[in-house]
């Protein structure tokens, strides 16, 4: 069983959606809701910021992380286009979806529209220690594509 982590959730002013939630018991993402006054066309090809209408309280070491709804992907070519994209604890404003339409065909999004997955993930932070040599490895600096296709 995973563990809980409190993440105090703010419904901004005319958002009358429930809460995200977890749909199953192995739920890893909660989904997230398009927040709209009315409904908005996705081009095909279009670009489109939607907001959810909430803001977060993300504990320290923590961050949301978004990312695509499989089914908006296979059925409509509906994505995102950072995915996944960071939510940092330290934002509060309003989180908002870059969605991308690579479809063909135009897609309306409508209020209450579950529109992305979210993620609850730990965050390590670095520390860096400049180095004047790196350990060598067999990959070396073998970049993109360097295994063959």
């Amino acid at each position: 069983m995973s563990s809980l982590v409190d993440v105090r959730v703010k419904r901004l002013e005319g958002n009358t959606l429930p809460l995200p939630e977890y749909k199953t018991v192995g739920s890893a993402g909660f989904d997230l809701m398009a927040c709209l006054e009315k409904q908005e066309s996705l081009e095909a090809g279009q670009i489109k910021l939607i907001g959810t209408g909430l803001s977060f309280e993300i504990p320290v070491g923590y961050e949301i992380q978004i990312r695509p709804r499989s089914g908006l992907a296979a059925k409509n070519g509906i994505s995102i286009v950072n995915t996944p994209g960071t939510i940092d604890s330290d934002y509060r404003g309003e989180v908002k979806i870059i969605l991308v339409n690579h479809s063909k065909e135009n897609f309306v999004i409508k209020n209450g529209d579950r529109i992305a997955q979210a993620v609850l993930m730990p965050v390590v932070h670095a520390n860096f220690i400049e180095a004047k040599e790196l350990t060598d490895t067999s990959r070396g600096s073998g970049g993109f594509g360097h295994t063959g296709v």
